[in-house]
């Protein structure tokens, strides 16, 4: 999958504190893969679930992957996160879905 220009959305239940914290983490881990996000944005599981197809990469609490189906058949990858704010489980999850 193209690094470059890439777009990441990362949901959390409010998309208030969490999720801005996770696309922090995501920021910081992308840069250390080399990969120039086009963009992030952050928001609330209501918004991300109809917002998701739009983007290539969408990043949520484990627990939440199944809200995001529609997506995945659109095209998008759906990574489930056990720790939102673990960078190491972040990097792990994009080299497993080819995004590295």
């Amino acid at each position: 999958m193209a690094k470059e220009n890439m777009s990441f959305l990362v949901c959390c239940a409010n998309g208030a504190g969490s999720s801005l914290m996770m696309k922090m983490t995501l920021e910081k881990t992308l840069k250390k893969l080399g990969i120039k996000p086009g963009k992030i944005h952050h928001c609330a599981l209501s918004e991300g679930k109809s917002a998701a197809p739009q983007f290539d990469v969408v990043f949520c609490a484990q627990n939440f992957t199944n809200m995001f189906k529609d997506a995945e058949k659109k095209g998008s990858t759906v990574i489930g996160l056990r720790n939102i704010m673990s960078m190491q489980e972040m990097e792990e999850k994009l080299k497993e879905a080819g995004i590295e």
